[in-house]
């Protein structure tokens, strides 16, 4: 083991990919290049005041062993000066794998500590709404309901949270509920009124099992914020536009879709209070947004 170097190895414990054996070979894999300071979480939010402690004591990087909403988090208790890695640990991870890691908590643990060795890292751009941080996606309206709605499933002894069946149950539900239409709700300022807003910091936007979700494929860490906003959809236009999402053809040309490319700030309005959600963890019901883009927010471990 390689001491000169010191980690902070932040986890979930009740994030679904993570259990005690994991840890200790994320531990195992890690501590072959470093020393390793594992902190576990004990409730909401605490993972942002371990990254801050951990920010301060300057560790040579911290590595998140979590799922979305722990990723989440941790970027909103960053400084931006202390390397960040990420290690799927949830039913999506999305983030690590978006940025090229491998589902593999183990393979992840290990391309992260030859990457800490290397001091290999590279600068990508967060997002911001109404001064949450995000990493990939946050969004108004349908996807944040959604979201709540899984939420308000519940979670068995385990903790951990319903898969992606229970999303795609609860979209159907909602379309059924909403008599297979979506009206505008919404206005985008200066681009005109939508349905709901999803606003992506990277592609894809999402995974659905082993498939991407690319709803802006253009979209990019190292730029700034994508907006797609679908005007009014039917129940058959949602289930073409997630089946093109899947298979990576680009939507954004369509007449029915306000889309905005690389922007800095992105103002939304609601006609009534909405929901609205970061990198999948619900924040609330508002009748506003305010989505900024910052740029070179953090350095990652690739």
């Amino acid at each position: 083991m390689t001491a000169e170097r010191s980690v902070a190895l932040i986890v979930n414990p009740f994030a679904s990919g993570v259990d005690d054996e994991r840890v200790r070979e994320v531990e195992r894999a890690l501590g072959e290049r470093a020393r390793v300071t594992t902190l576990r979480t004990r409730g909401r939010e605490h993972a942002t005041e371990l990254a801050r402690e951990a920010s301060t004591r300057r560790d040579d990087a911290i590595v998140v062993f979590a799922g979305d909403g722990g990723y989440n988090e941790v970027l909103n208790g960053l400084d931006g000066a202390t390397p960040v890695g990420f290690i799927p640990g949830g039913g999506s991870s999305v983030l690590p794998r978006a940025l090229g890691l491998p589902r593999d908590h183990v393979a992840a643990a290990r391309t992260l500590a030859a990457s800490i060795a290397a001091g290999r890292t590279k600068r990508i751009s967060l997002g911001r709404v109404n001064g949450r941080r995000f990493g990939f996606s946050a969004g108004i309206g349908l996807d944040a309901e959604l979201v709540r709605r899984v939420d308000a499933l519940g979670r068995p002894a385990d903790g951990r949270r319903p898969g992606d069946a229970a999303f795609l149950r609860e979209l159907a539900a909602l379309i059924r509920e909403r008599r297979g239409r979506l009206r505008p709700a919404l206005e985008v300022a200066g681009v005109g009124r939508a349905a709901f807003a999803v606003v992506v910091n990277g592609n894809p936007y999402t995974y659905l099992g082993p498939l991407p979700v690319r709803v802006a494929p253009a979209a990019r860490f190292e730029l700034g914020l994508d907006l797609v906003a679908p005007v009014d959809i039917r129940a058959r236009d949602l289930a073409r536009l997630l089946g093109n999402a899947l298979l990576g053809r680009d939507q954004t040309g369509s007449a029915n879709i306000l889309h905005r490319h690389d922007v800095e700030r992105i103002e939304v309005f609601c006609d009534a209070p909405t929901p609205l959600q970061a990198d999948g963890e619900d924040l609330g019901d508002v009748e506003s947004a305010v989505f900024e883009a910052e740029r070179g927010a953090v350095s990652v471990l690739v």
